[in-house]
């Protein structure tokens, strides 16, 4: 059996190409597979190959990631015969863009557009949480299933950067984590100004680190310079960091913050919860589901101070503290989501596909 898979862009730390690898290893127990993107990396040139690559002979499957709009992968799509899994990780609403970066803006507009062209070529449609296979139904996709987002955790057993483990150590207080890309829908804005009433009100000392690449070049200059307006010392804006480096933030942290009103699943969740770090999030898109009670999750109404307040909480150990009921709640939680086999749910999707396909008269 020959399945091949395609996204708009492979990149290192990318948690829709972490998840198509992670697919790929198991394909290639059953036969032959390639991840095939639009955009390739350098890092990943051994991991991913150049969409203008992808045999023009019929496979048995071809699976599609979606995230962004990119029409030349859709018209690939649409001028070919085999039997088309759809895995929908979410398109960020274009309006989070439109006041920071136009191109990106027009790309969302377009990928949720490309959906509806691809809707009657889709022989399965998937989403990575509830959220994202409601979005497919509202878009006219017919029988969604929903497989969690496969996080590849083995990533994190490696030796911890030693730099990156002494600067936290160093910290006088409470170090907050926050993983994702510095970009408009996830905002680290927000954080900054909850960070600003944490040190200054409640717990002095205390440290905020920021990793994650910068993709919106003018959204980042108005971070980092909110950050100077706001006189934030002990905030380290780490960028795209390795494994090792990774490793050592989730290992020295107090916990995992995030802000963001836009997440398809969002893995560092996954992640914090598995190491034990307590999380505080908001209530946006798939944060809810995805920590399911697990962590603080604050509405969308309350305010920065409301977080600051929620940070506090979430650092304090102790008997019978916030704390300790949060790291046992995320363990629990990450334990759940690890026994739902996303794998093996997305191959008995594909399985289903692929019989519809030959029933069809499609290639096998």
């Amino acid at each position: 059996m020959t399945v091949h898979q395609i996204v708009v862009a492979a990149a290192p730390h990318d948690a829709v190409t972490n998840h198509a690898l992670v697919l790929r290893d198991a394909l290639r127990r059953r036969g032959p597979s390639e991840l095939f993107a639009r955009f390739v990396h350098d890092d990943l040139a051994g991991d991913a190959r150049p969409l203008a690559a992808l045999p023009t002979d019929p496979v048995d499957a071809l699976v599609v990631h979606a995230s962004i709009g990119e029409m030349t992968l859709t018209e690939v799509l649409l001028n070919r015969s085999e039997p088309l899994v759809l895995v929908y990780h979410n398109i960020t609403p274009p309006e989070f863009f439109d006041p920071w970066d136009a191109r990106v803006a027009g790309e969302l507009r377009q990928g949720r557009e490309e959906l509806a062209v691809l809707r009657d070529r889709v022989a399965v449609a998937l989403g990575v949480s509830e959220f994202n296979a409601a979005e497919l139904r509202g878009l006219g996709f017919a029988d969604v299933g929903v497989v969690p987002l496969a996080v590849p955790l083995g990533r994190l057993d490696v030796e911890p950067d030693p730099g990156a483990a002494d600067r936290l150590a160093a910290a006088g207080g409470p170090v907050f984590l926050s993983v994702g890309q510095v970009l408009p829908h996830k905002r680290p804005d927000f954080l900054l100004r909850a960070f600003h009433i944490l040190r200054t009100y409640l717990a002095p000392g205390s440290g905020l680190v920021l990793a994650g690449a910068e993709r919106s070049p003018r959204y980042a200059r108005a971070v980092h310079q909110l950050a100077a307006e706001l006189a934030l010392p002990d905030v380290w804006f780490a960028g795209d960091v390795s494994d090792s480096v990774l490793a050592a933030l989730y290992r020295g942290a107090t916990a995992l913050v995030t802000a963001s009103e836009h997440e398809g699943f969002c893995a560092p969740v996954v992640e914090a919860m598995t190491v034990g770090l307590p999380v505080v999030a908001r209530r946006f898109a798939a944060l809810p589901e995805t920590l399911d009670g697990a962590g603080i999750l604050l509405e969308a109404a309350d305010g920065p101070a409301v977080f600051a307040e929620a940070m506090l909480a979430a650092s304090e150990a102790g008997p019978g503290s916030v704390r300790d009921a949060l790291v046992a709640a995320g363990q629990r939680r990450a334990m759940e989501l690890a026994a739902a086999d996303p794998v093996g749910s997305f191959l008995d999707a594909l399985d289903g596909a692929i019989g519809a396909g030959a029933g069809a008269g499609a290639a096998s």
